[in-house]
């Protein structure tokens, strides 16, 4: 929105205002602001986007200006919002008990150019797509964005089903922010099902933008547009994928869950319990974009697939999107048409007969699938695990990865299990960004070397490094066995031949304990040679 427009909008708020309240705001102080709140018996509040609050004069407010609001706009509708035609503003009521009004939220409506250009891609494919978020992250600003995207640059027939006038203002003429798309209005938000379906019936568009889809009813009139072939782009309560999957009343618009009873065999197989939870039907919506904050999205390009491992515990992790950056619109601009393959369930089952049930399901579906990109760069953030002995094993295994400070930038996170108690805010940022995080017991160079074997998903990628870890475990053990027996009051133990760099982790874990070890031998024949030390108190465990 241009100065220009946001300080005309401005004026028709400012217009609606007591004096006590209009003398205290100028121009440059509303440039971040969300709402101005005011409440009888309170000074009047003006709240910024930072979490900052002002507070204007010293004078409380009054019935008299609670009124003065009131009659100067349209009135309360069943929800009790109301709002200034031709603007985007909204003001929304609190009453007594006795129904009248004692306090008002006047929230400040500003078109923000720019926060789809990061996923411009996505929205220009013609599939579905369903944004998640908390309240006040920007949900319906992407969605005003996205329908003058969709209406002027790709001259497609749009309808708003805009209940509460929070999408095209209020008023009868749409606010110019959502371009040449069309508005429905809906008089009462229990109606918005209705209108839904009217609009797909009356108007034939071939995209509906819908804000806030809460309900059941909401949830299968949206299913019903989608299977008529209608580009649906909707918001809907929830702060993420797994929390909208688990909520009963939603969860039809990511395909819904059932309880199935597998077979004994079946369920050896899957190396899981006999009643699981599967993916009922097709989701409504092909992609589901987190709003983790203003300027961070986290896209999910597959729901079905997205469901599915997070129904079957496998690990997950979408796209993260900045705002601030441009992303190659790599997408064609139609959705293709779909080839004759095996469905998804087909694949997975397919898949999961090449796995061996002994193995740990949680990782091997990831690693099976992700083996032609096993050589993928990974960055890996650290929290309280050595960054000494990291970096020793990523380069002594030549592995394809490298230690990051910041944690935005992270493919994993590698976390001290000991530091993790307590909530920390670094770990709960990374559970935000969906990173994979993987827990050391202790700092030794066995322990670090088996995280990392699990996290870059080494073991089925490479038969070289498969054995190269399966040697230099049973040599460890080897070592620590060895080293129990030393500090039991052993003199000295020679180990079995190993190669250099075996040699050189069994030295490093030998010094660890305060002992000391030699290599001796030649050639095929080198192994260590484990003597004590001065420190006989510590013992592996």
């Amino acid at each position: 929105m241009s100065n220009l427009q946001f300080q005309n909008d401005l004026d028709r708020l400012m217009a609606v205002l007591p004096d006590k309240v209009k003398r205290y705001v100028t121009y440059e102080q509303m440039e971040d602001v969300i709402e101005i709140v005011l409440d009888i018996g309170r000074t009047p509040e003006v709240r910024h986007a930072g979490g900052k609050i002002e507070y204007l004069g010293r004078d409380a407010v009054v019935e008299d200006d609670i009124s003065y609001i009131t009659q100067r706009i349209q009135d309360f509708t069943s929800d009790n919002r109301s709002g200034i035609p031709g603007t985007l503003h909204r003001i929304s009521a609190i009453r007594n008990r006795q129904g009248k009004v004692i306090g008002l939220t006047c929230r400040i409506g500003r078109v923000v150019t720019g926060t789809i250009a990061c996923i411009k891609d996505f929205c220009m494919m013609g599939k579905s797509i369903l944004f998640l978020g908390r309240p006040g992250v920007g949900k319906t600003t992407k969605l005003r964005e996205i329908s003058r995207l969709v209406a002027d640059e790709l001259g497609k027939r749009v309808v708003v089903v805009d209940t509460s006038n929070e999408i095209a203002g209020d008023g009868d003429t749409p606010h110019p922010a959502i371009g040449h798309a069309r508005r429905m209005q809906v008089s009462q938000p229990q109606y918005q099902k209705d209108i839904m379906i009217e609009a797909v019936e009356n108007h034939t568009p071939e995209v509906i933008v819908v804000d806030e889809i809460g309900t059941e009813e909401e949830a299968q009139a949206a299913r019903t547009i989608a299977e008529r072939g209608v580009m649906l782009i909707a918001t809907a309560h929830g702060n993420s994928l797994e929390s909208l999957i688990k909520n009963p009343t939603l969860s039809d618009l990511v395909g819904g869950i059932q309880s199935v009873t597998l077979g004994d065999d079946e369920a050896r197989r899957r190396a899981s319990q006999k009643t699981v939870l599967e993916r009922e039907k097709q989701p409504t919506f092909d992609i589901v974009i987190e709003i983790l904050d203003r300027n961070t999205l986290a896209v999910y390009k597959d729901t079905a697939e997205a469901v599915d491992y997070i129904l079957r515990g496998w690990p997950i992790r979408p796209e993260i999107r900045k705002v601030d950056k441009t992303y190659e619109e790599s997408a064609p601009k139609e959705q293709p048409v779909p080839k004759a393959e095996p469905t998804l369930t087909e694949q997975i089952n397919a898949l999961e007969q090449k796995i061996n049930p002994s193995e740990s399901l949680k990782f091997s579906f990831s690693r099976q699938k992700y083996v032609d990109e096993v050589k993928n760069f990974k960055k890996i953030y650290l929290y309280a695990v050595s960054r000494t002995i990291v970096e020793k094993v990523i380069e002594r295994l030549d592995l394809n990865a490298e230690i990051t400070r910041n944690l935005d930038e992270a493919d994993i996170v590698i976390a001290h299990k000991n530091f993790a108690k307590g909530g920390a805010k670094v770990l709960s940022t990374a559970n935000d960004y969906r990173l994979q995080i993987f827990y050391i017991k202790t700092n030794s160079m066995a322990q670090i070397q088996k995280v990392l074997k699990d996290a870059l998903q080494i073991t089925e990628a490479s038969e070289t490094l498969q054995g190269y870890y399966d040697d230099a475990e049973r040599a460890l053990d080897e070592a620590k066995a060895a080293i129990n027996k030393i500090l039991a009051g052993a003199e000295h133990i020679e180990l079995q031949p190993q190669n250099q760099q075996i040699r050189k982790l069994q030295h490093e874990l030998v010094e660890q304990h305060n002992l000391t070890s030699k290599s001796i031998g030649e050639g095929e024949n080198r192994h260590l040679k484990i003597v004590g030390g001065q420190d006989f108190n510590k013992k592996i465990i």
